[in-house]
């Protein structure tokens, strides 16, 4: 029979009993189990000899002692249900609760799930990270083959030797994140009594590396996108509040202030992928609302977009209210767009431009401007929506600019690009066409502007354009097409197609005006082919060539307005216009034009 010592005294005081193999057990209760509901005892064994009975003394008197300074495990609760446990009171976003669930299944539960929340140690988490730097299915170096279904199969091509994928350090740090937060909550429930977390070591983090575009590339991202007014006005909210896509994609119009003196968008809500419930619209990232100040040329575009959007809902009879979302592809706002499709769309733009970058580096683009132009980190992180007050955008940004950068820099809005002015399709085809038939069309245009085919010649047949430019005859038919489409060619009997001169097409744009001063006695025209460039207020806005009469005012001054209404003015801010009227092949102009009373 074993021997039992303490067998009269009460539960607190504990037990020691000798077992079969001659060695010791003690035993001391240490109350009910939180978890399961039943009697909790600390247990530890002692080996057989013959100072083992003193030695099982100084154990329970250890043991007691925790139970009594209350630094004993309490539980027999696996890790498993630990994080159960923790995960059910998770109060993080449902995206960062499905991303912490999917690293216990794969890679936490397989390894320590089933050891007791005790039994976990620093030796143990430390060989546990090893492990995943080194092969993500803990292969322990065995040769394997990796097979494509867990189902019985036969194996086939897609069932590979197995090659060790490690997994990356972000992941490894994000698995010991969830264990500390875990490990956290045990400590404070008395679980146990140490945590172990606190002794461990995983990865060091990545070194901060932001790559924001450069101010050359923004340049050319701002100018792509304002193909589409719309899609430029995103790119460039985003590039100057620094949003996440989600937010940008939630801004509802009342959460948009565009009166004088209190120029902000309140960020209030973003659009986020709920699992099981798609893309809706929810709480920030940080659960913390916030208002960006608008400089004034963003104040200008956001003006335009509104005037923009209300006139495309009056044209389809439709209501466009305060709650509609400021970028939707509906007429009336009703719908948001989702930001996987905000993402593709700029993913494919910038892949035309050559460029190698994502629409999240424009919050880096806005961060490093703003810390350039010398404003601090915390106010640059109140308007990114970092927490910390500072510490992750100080860390990430401050890097990159030299406090002689930050006291020479003008600030945000003199970092910014200059806005193209809105420019229909033909114009953007001509000036970066895409597909065969818009090279060929933009080829024969600028043939016709620099006077090698001539106004009122017959137009090159589709045939000349295949042998010319060796593209295929369907596609320099459709060249003709978009030709035509353009007003350059003309069609006469019999299907004969002729050219039509650029100074034609903009006096088909512009309705003639009447001199107000008496005609002077007619004289024949002195029609040649000139090159103009258009100044508004001494910045070049439009460079072309057509064939007028460089001594007719009232020409000119049609060419002009016209040229002005292409570049986004009107009639009546004409007079801030001027325009060079040059030879081709001549580097000085003719005369400089600008309007006068007698030509308006």
């Amino acid at each position: 029979m074993p021997r039992r010592s303490g067998a009269g005294d009460n539960r607190a005081r504990g037990s020691i009993e000798t077992r079969a193999n001659g060695s010791l057990r003690v035993s001391v209760y240490a109350g009910i189990d939180p978890v399961t509901g039943r009697r909790h005892y600390l247990r530890e064994s002692v080996p057989a000899g013959p100072k083992a009975w003193r030695e099982a003394e100084d154990v329970k008197t250890r043991l007691l002692a925790e139970v009594s300074a209350k630094r004993n495990p309490r539980t027999k609760a696996t890790i498993d249900q630990l994080l159960e446990r923790y995960l059910d009171q998770f109060s993080g976003s449902p995206t960062t609760l499905d991303l912490y669930r999917t690293h216990v299944r794969n890679h936490i539960k397989p390894v320590l799930g089933h050891l007791r929340v005790s039994q976990l140690d620093p030796e143990t988490l430390d060989s546990f990270y090893g492990e995943l730097l080194r092969c993500r299915s803990r292969c322990a170096g065995r040769r394997r083959v990796d097979h494509h279904s867990a189902e019985p199969h036969d194996c086939n091509d897609r069932c590979t030797p197995h090659q060790c994928r490690p997994l990356a350090p972000t992941t490894v740090r994000h698995i010991h994140f969830i264990l500390s937060g875990a490990y956290k909550r045990a400590v404070r429930w008395r679980w146990l009594a140490v945590n172990p977390m606190a002794q461990a070591e995983p990865p060091p983090p990545p070194r901060p590396n932001p790559q924001p575009p450069t101010a050359a590339e923004a340049a050319r991202i701002v100018n792509e996108s304002w193909r589409d007014p719309d899609w430029g006005t995103l790119v460039w909210t985003a590039m100057t509040t620094g949003a996440r896509r989600g937010e940008f994609c939630g801004i509802r119009v009342s959460a948009v202030d565009l009166d004088e003196g209190r120029e902000t968008i309140w960020l209030r809500r973003a659009i986020r992928r709920e699992p099981g419930a798609g893309w809706t619209e929810a709480d920030l990232k940080t659960h913390q609302q916030r208002r960006i100040a608008l400089d004034a040329e963003t104040v200008a575009v956001l003006r335009d977009h509104l005037a923009r959007c209300r006139a495309r809902a009056t044209a389809v009879g439709a209501e466009y209210r305060s709650d509609a979302y400021l970028f939707s592809a509906a007429p009336d706002g009703s719908t948001f767009l989702t930001p996987d499709s905000v993402t593709q769309r700029y993913d494919r733009m910038v892949a035309r431009l050559g460029i190698e970058t994502t629409i999240h580096k424009l919050r880096h683009y806005s961060a490093t401007e703003l810390i350039a132009g010398g404003v601090d980190p915390r106010t640059v992180a109140g308007r990114l929506g970092h927490g910390g007050g500072g510490t992750t955008t100080l860390k990430a940004y401050t890097a990159w600019v030299s406090e002689a950068d930050q006291r020479a820099a003008k600030g945000l809005g003199a970092g910014m690009p200059q806005r193209p002015a809105e420019m229909d399709d033909a114009e953007w085809i001509r000036a970066s066409p895409r597909y065969p038939y818009q090279r060929v069309a933009a080829a024969v245009a600028r043939d016709v502007a620099d006077g090698r085919l001539i106004a009122g010649d017959s137009a090159p047949s589709a045939p000349d354009l295949v042998e010319q430019h060796g593209v295929s005859l369907p596609t320099a038919k459709r060249s003709l097409v978009l030709l035509t489409e353009w007003g350059m060619l003309a069609r006469e009997g019999r299907g004969q197609l002729r050219i039509v001169g650029p100074a034609e097409e903009l006096a088909s744009v512009v309705p003639a005006a009447e001199p107000s001063v008496p005609a002077a006695p007619s004289a024949p025209p002195a029609i040649r082919l000139l090159t103009l460039i258009v100044r508004h207020r001494g910045s070049e806005v439009a460079k072309f060539s057509t064939a007028a009469d460089p001594t007719d005012p009232v020409a000119l001054h049609r060419i002009l307005a016209a040229a002005v209404r292409r570049a986004g003015g009107d009639d009546t801010n004409i007079r801030d216009y001027e325009m060079d009227v040059k030879v081709p092949g001549e580097s000085e102009p003719l005369l400089t034009f600008v309007t006068s009373p007698w030509t308006m």
